[in-house]
């Protein structure tokens, strides 16, 4: 290096905060604070040994006050529980123990009644009727109103996938016929009905005369009764002492009108409705194990609780008539509940053992819970700002029915278009199954699926053609399948923007909103709601990257604010339901990527989420009768009483 060179590199050390100075060293002042390049090692260790020992004064402190306690947090304190008061067991941790509240949750009675009906069936084999006792599997259950790890790994819901779903089932010629044809009379084991013609002269003579049969309609039907004044009333009759309106206090006593709903004081909060107790009877003598899986447990869980019991009870059996509580909070970041907290009573309702769940995510053995009187059906508390959707609710009753997931899909796909399977359900909804018996490879064959929401029904019927061709139709002989998409992008997106007047987003101003705005990452494909022609497929002012179907009949779709049209969309192009046209995007007057979509009706805009639109397919009049008798033997079988109930180990929602 030279020294001009060197001296440049000194200049660039220097102005960058380099210098020369002396090394580091020992010696300093005793007694004083170290200057300069001196070093002080008993200042250092003095300064290391006061930030020691803080930290364990800080420790100890902690560790006094938590009582020794590893674990701080209880899944009652952690959860924020309002546990409401009641007998107590004499072992109850005080701890646990909180205060009443005014608040009431709402607790709903869970049904889950799996039935035998059996029915006379008659059926044709050579050109001989017979005549036989068929088994039916019958189904009443309330959907779940909490999503637990049953429901944890289902499908995306994704309208497209449905639609596949919900195709007619073409049968092949050796496949089994299902018969439904019920007999009117009951029957024990098999009978052969052989008809022949009938001889004139052989026929049987006559019992009673005219003036006989009339006299026994007049006295059996018309209620006259020949030597007596009195008359046989079908309804209550005026002025008669004794009859009072019900409610009303009469000689100290208090009537009292049944079948009244109470409903809570006041909303919950969110930090009161945190978690939801389940209370479950066992219907049959089984291992553990299997009531828990029913009941959103998982197998490592599972596993765990039965370690952890085996340390009181080497059996972990549950027997007939035991009753079990069981806390159920939410997961971190998920809608999923996960049990924390479970409790085991015999059948005279004493505490067996309880089992709760660490902050690290360990099952151990818990104070009892404070006591409660346990009610005679299975209840759960409803978590109202956590109820999941239709879609995941009907996985989760389904899964926990032990219904095959190829079943559920099946159910699911029939309601798609006719119902928004997004939407939270509501407590008490209901759904009810009609299911063939076994076949050998323990398969069963669905006749009929109700579902009960919030006051509306919904039924469907199976029902196969002479061509053996097998799908389900609503009373008016109609699929499910419907005319247009609701939602018409892949996993139906997140409404962000209904139908109607509102404050534009980017303009402030009050105007009408002609679509629903259905958010969805960028990319997402975007498909034909509807069978159609292609109008327009461009770059249109605000509505960006834009593309309008024809449909038949009057109906118009569009579809805005698209990332990219997908190729060969031009005028005239003719697509089918469920073909992509695009892909969300952000283009145009927009403040984040979504679909705008529009139906017109007749060159009118409607909300696309409410309309009612037309059905896709409706079965031919010539299999009207036939369909209707169908229909009502199926209701005949929904509506009689179960030949022997099915216990299983599950109970509840």
């Amino acid at each position: 290096m030279t020294p001009v060179q060197f001296k440049q590199h000194k200049l660039l050390l220097k102005s960058a905060g380099y210098r020369d100075a002396p090394a580091l060293t020992l010696d300093s002042h005793n007694g004083h604070m170290p200057h300069g390049r001196e070093i002080s090692l008993s200042w250092l260790s003095g300064t290391i040994l006061t930030g020691v020992t803080g930290v364990l004064l800080m420790a100890s402190a902690l560790y006094v006050s938590f009582d020794g306690r590893g674990t701080f947090a209880t899944p009652y304190s952690a959860l924020s529980t309002n546990i409401v008061e009641g007998p107590t067991s004499s072992e109850t941790d005080s701890r646990l123990v909180t205060k009443k509240s005014d608040r009431v949750r709402p607790v709903a009675a869970t049904r889950s009644d799996r039935e035998i009906i059996e029915a006379s069936i008659r059926e044709t084999v050579d050109g001989v009727d017979r005549i036989r006792r068929q088994p039916f599997v019958r189904i009443n259950a309330t959907l779940a109103t909490s999503a637990t790890a049953l429901s944890s790994d289902i499908p995306n819901y994704d309208p497209i996938a449905l639609l596949r779903k919900n195709q007619p089932i073409a049968l092949a010629e050796d496949a089994r016929t299902i018969n439904t044809d019920i007999y009117g009379a009951e029957v024990e084991g098999e009978v052969t009905v052989k008809e022949a013609s009938l001889n004139i002269d052989q026929a049987p003579p006559t019992a009673i005369d005219d003036q006989l049969a009339a006299d026994y309609v007049r006295t059996t039907v018309e209620g006259a009764f020949s030597g007596t004044d009195s008359v046989a009333l079908a309804y209550a009759p005026e002025n008669v002492p004794g009859l009072r309106e019900l409610s009303v206090a009469s000689d100290g006593f208090t009537s009292v009108a049944q079948n009244v709903s109470v409903v809570p004081k006041a909303p919950a909060s969110a930090n009161e409705t945190a978690r939801t107790e389940r209370i479950i009877s066992v219907r049959q003598t089984s291992p553990i194990g299997d009531v828990l899986a029913k009941n959103g447990f998982t197998e490592q869980m599972v596993s765990a609780i039965e370690r952890t019991m085996r340390s009181v009870n080497p059996s972990t059996e549950v027997r007939e008539g035991f009753r079990m509580r069981i806390l159920f909070g939410l997961d971190a970041g998920t809608e999923t509940q996960i049990p924390y907290l479970l409790s085991l009573y015999n059948g005279d309702e004493r505490h067996l053992v309880t089992v709760a769940r660490t902050d690290q995510g360990r099952y151990v053995l818990g104070a009892p819970p404070p006591g409660i009187e346990l009610p005679e059906e299975d209840t759960e508390e409803i978590n109202v700002a956590n109820l999941p959707s239709l879609y995941r609710s009907i996985y989760e009753t389904g899964r926990k029915l032990d219904l095959k997931d190829k079943t559920i899909e099946r159910i699911v796909a029939m309601f798609a278009y006719d119902l928004d399977l997004t939407k939270r359900i509501s407590p008490g909804d209901q759904i009810q199954m009609l299911q063939t018996e076994p076949d050998a490879d323990g398969n069963k064959e669905l006749l009929y699926i109700g579902l009960q929401l919030a006051g509306t029904e919904r039924h469907m019927y199976r029902f196969q053609t002479e061509d053996g061709v097998v799908d389900f139709f609503d009373e008016n002989g109609q699929t499910g399948k419907k005319f247009l998409m609701r939602r018409p992008l892949e996993g139906g997106g997140r409404l962000r923007s209904n139908y109607g007047y509102r404050i534009h987003p980017i303009f402030k101003t009050r105007k009408l909103h002609t679509g629903v705005d259905l958010a969805a990452r960028t990319g997402t494909p975007v498909y034909a709601g509807g069978d159609g022609v292609v109008k327009r497929a461009q770059w249109v002012s605000g509505y960006g990257r834009f593309v309008e179907l024809n449909h038949a009949n009057g109906y118009q779709t569009a579809y805005a604010h698209m990332n990219r049209i997908a190729s060969g969309m031009q005028p005239g192009t003719r697509v089918r339901q469920g073909q992509i046209i695009g892909y969300v995007g952000s283009t145009g007057y927009s403040t984040g990527p979504h679909l705008h979509y529009e139906i017109k009706i007749n060159g009118r805009t409607v909300d696309p989420l409410s309309v009612r639109l037309p059905r896709d397919k409706s079965l031919p009049n010539r299999y009207r009768a036939k369909f209707d008798q169908t229909m009502a033997q199926i209701d005949d079988l929904m509506a009689r009483e179960p030949s022997a109930p099915i216990n299983v180990a599950d109970a509840g929602n």
